[in-house]
């Protein structure tokens, strides 16, 4: 997938690509949330370069939506809630009145942390119950996006009444409707989140990681832990730091040089005490595990100083038990 230039070289922004029938149908929901920088309307998936409307199905591309996103404001888990509440992930053989390969629905992944959530969010959805047949929405590799003619961008604001009688007759809107009127919407699933949450973290743990608390120094589990292994999210489990990067930064809280996964971080300008800091939360579960600071010994001169309360120790023993043995190596001697 190739973003747009100009939008290249911002930490903060990053591309999803999204297939789901009709592109007109699928610009309006995505550019309506806050954090969403851009949606163009195009083509990808398929053999052929420049594709055109006339035949972009037969080079076996779909009708996709390209999303550019502020990281900062919106996860990837929102905008992939977003998709599946514009599609029938059921058809295999189109979107609604729209029948062809070109109008099936599709994610196609930028990264391994897009794969992994896309995934994670399918068998999300699949246990919610909310459709009877099974999903059938491939998670793919993301290809070169091309965009679409001029004439198709934001379509339903160029042409409201025809996109209207359109979408209404395409049998789209009704089955959106039937669907998902009774299943509650993103912001009361964050609600019921947090509520899990709270039962399935210790006090301290809910602190630190979802109101941005500190553990006391020298008083937390892993300060002084010198066991080989990983440390992943309390709250996703996603990959996070490795013993090979961690050593004792006299401070009281766990230290490491870099992260083990940089994807996985991200960095925020906290502002609060009365100083500039960097702020260091995890990409998927966005929790607030510490700060990082440019007083660490070599190679990186860096210290993450992170909160105990935000992680869990997998010694390295148990990294293929819990799917984790892509990080064996970094213990075989």
């Amino acid at each position: 997938m190739q973003p747009d230039p100009d939008k290249e070289g911002a930490s903060n922004q990053q591309t999803a690509l999204f297939a789901g029938g009709c592109f007109w149908c699928m610009e309006p929901p995505f550019e309506k949330l806050d954090g969403v920088l851009s949606v163009r309307s195009g083509y990808a998936g398929g053999a052929t370069e420049n594709p055109r409307y006339e035949n972009y199905a037969r080079g076996g591309h779909l009708e996709v939506i390209e999303v550019v996103y502020d990281t900062n404001r919106i996860t990837y888990n929102e905008l992939l809630e977003t998709f599946w509440r514009q599609i029938d992930p059921t058809d295999a053989g189109g979107q609604f009145a729209d029948r062809g390969s070109g109008y099936t629905s599709a994610i196609f992944y930028a990264n391994e942390n897009q794969r992994l959530a896309a995934v994670q969010s399918k068998e999300n959805l699949a246990s919610r119950g909310i459709f009877t047949k099974p999903l059938v929405t491939p998670i793919l590799p993301a290809s070169h996006f091309y965009p679409a003619e001029d004439y198709h961008q934001d379509y339903y604001k160029k042409n409201p009444i025809r996109y209207q009688l359109y979408r209404a007759g395409s049998g789209r809107e009704n089955f959106l409707k039937t669907t998902w009127q009774h299943v509650p919407t993103v912001e009361t699933d964050k609600t019921d989140m947090k509520e899990d949450l709270k039962k399935r973290l210790t006090p301290l743990q809910y602190e630190v990681t979802q109101k941005d608390g500190t553990e006391p120094p020298f008083n937390n589990e892993y300060w002084n832990n010198k066991e080989e292994g990983i440390y992943v999210d309390i709250v996703s489990g996603e990959p996070l730091f490795s013993s090979t990067d961690k050593y004792d930064s006299g401070t009281g809280w766990p230290s490491f040089t870099r992260p083990l996964v940089a994807d996985n971080i991200v960095e925020h300008t906290d502002r609060r005490l009365f100083m500039v800091r960097t702020e260091v939360r995890s990409r998927q579960a966005d929790s607030h595990l510490g700060h990082v600071f440019k007083d660490g010994p070599a190679p990186t001169g860096l210290r993450y100083c992170i909160n105990s309360a935000a992680l869990r120790f997998v010694a390295k023993d148990d990294l293929e038990q819990e799917g984790l043995a892509e990080f064996r190596h970094l213990f075989d001697k």
